[in-house]
């Protein structure tokens, strides 16, 4: 078991979406160098002061590279801190050398567990544990001191592995939130043909029986079974589109709609008073735009319901334009917290990537919380909505 752990760790890739440099990286070196100015220039009782200016600013510049290239960083900086006690051992200073802005490298033990493979953690790991103990080992202090020095120089890669180990989770359960969104749209696009292949084999029969008796109804049927093979192929492109090589079965109840949302927003128990307004034609809408727009509905009142302070009331907006539908829900309370997208906006916005729309969620411009989306409201003559590059 303790096997298979490790190797699991050992193969562990590196966690995705690493920034290169930020403007916190720029902040943090300009902080470190005037930090080195001063200590060079205002303390009295540092030893080989050239060497531990040219050590400091080494150090305050590796953390540049701590997120794309976490080991190397780690090994020449702790390669470095190295040299010092082996320096000393060897010119015996009367004091430690070394300017206190070393103290930078807790950054590098932070980053490493933090955007390191498992084996750029296990070997820079080895790496920090050696050259702390050989620094411990030949420190003159306490072994209490020692003991503090070490759990203090360990506990920013605890932090790091932590807040890994959340992000790592909180992304897992997003992909699991886009997934389900993607089951639930196949369901109801596995309706919609569902029921387009059945008109057609009805169409198809009865074209069959009136062929002998009357030819122009059974040419009749030929078209029929013409524009219902159409539509049936619109939305089985959809579908694989959208979906790819997942397979996922049908549900027996269809999906709500645009005209649901009448009876959506006359849901009693509600503390909000709902103004709905729907404008332009929606009678025509492909099935899953339309199943959209009542989940962005739905969504954004139970958010409203849940997270909205002092709110009264929620206006929400369905219209048709001529090639897009827009739906907008805006509350007039204010929010608490930091306004993290949740999970259901999260699949609400990977649906209307799905489709080909867009969708945008954050607090408006006086307060309250505003969702905005648009969605293709006709069909294309291809049927297929690729679907955006993130």
């Amino acid at each position: 078991m303790l096997r298979d752990d490790l190797r699991t760790l050992w193969t562990e890739p590196r966690p995705p979406g690493a920034p290169d440099r930020v403007w916190r990286d720029w902040a943090l070196l300009a902080a470190g160098l005037a930090e080195v100015a001063l200590e060079a220039t205002l303390r009295e009782d540092v030893v080989w002061r050239p060497v531990a200016v040219v050590l400091a600013v080494w150090l305050c510049l590796l953390p540049l590279w701590r997120r794309t290239r976490p080991l190397a960083a780690v090994t020449l900086a702790f390669g470095s801190v190295v040299l010092l006690p082996v320096a000393s051992l060897v010119a015996a200073p009367p004091q430690p050398v070394g300017l206190y802005t070393g103290v930078v490298v807790l950054v590098l033990v932070y980053a490493l567990p933090r955007w390191g493979s498992g084996r750029e953690i296990v070997l820079g790991g080895a790496v920090i544990l050696a050259s702390g103990a050989l620094c411990v080992a030949t420190d003159g202090t306490p072994l209490v001191e020692k003991a503090v020095g070490f759990v203090f120089l360990l506990l920013p890669g605890v932090v790091g592995a932590a807040v890994r180990f959340r992000v790592t989770a909180r992304e897992r359960q997003l992909d699991q939130v886009r997934s389900r969104e993607r089951e639930q749209l196949a369901r109801e696009l596995h309706d919609t043909v569902a029921h387009h292949v059945s008109a057609m084999v009805i169409i198809a029969q009865a074209g069959r029986v009136l062929a002998g008796t009357d030819p122009s109804a059974a040419v009749g049927a030929l078209e029929g079974v013409e524009e219902e093979g159409a539509r049936t192929l619109e939305e089985m492109r959809a579908m694989v589109a959208a979906l790819r090589d997942r397979g996922v079965g049908a549900e027996l109840a269809p999906p709500a709609g645009v005209a649901d949302l009448e009876r959506l927003v006359r849901t009693p128990g509600g503390r909000l008073s709902v103004d709905l307004s729907i404008d332009g034609e929606l009678d025509a809408l492909p099935p899953a735009v339309d199943a959209a727009v009542y989940r962005i509905v739905q969504e954004s009142m139970t958010n409203a319901r849940r997270h909205a302070v002092d709110a009264t009331e929620l206006v929400v907006r369905v219209a048709a334009e001529r090639h897009a539908v827009r739906v907008s829900v805006r509350d007039n309370g204010r929010r608490t917290g930091r306004g993290r997208d949740g999970y259901g906006l999260t699949g609400l916005r990977e649906r209307a990537a799905l489709l080909g729309g867009t969708l945008r969620a954050g607090p408006g411009t006086d307060r309250g919380w505003h969702v905005e989306a648009e969605l293709p409201g006709a069909r294309s003559e291809s049927g297929v909505h690729s679907r955006p590059r993130r």
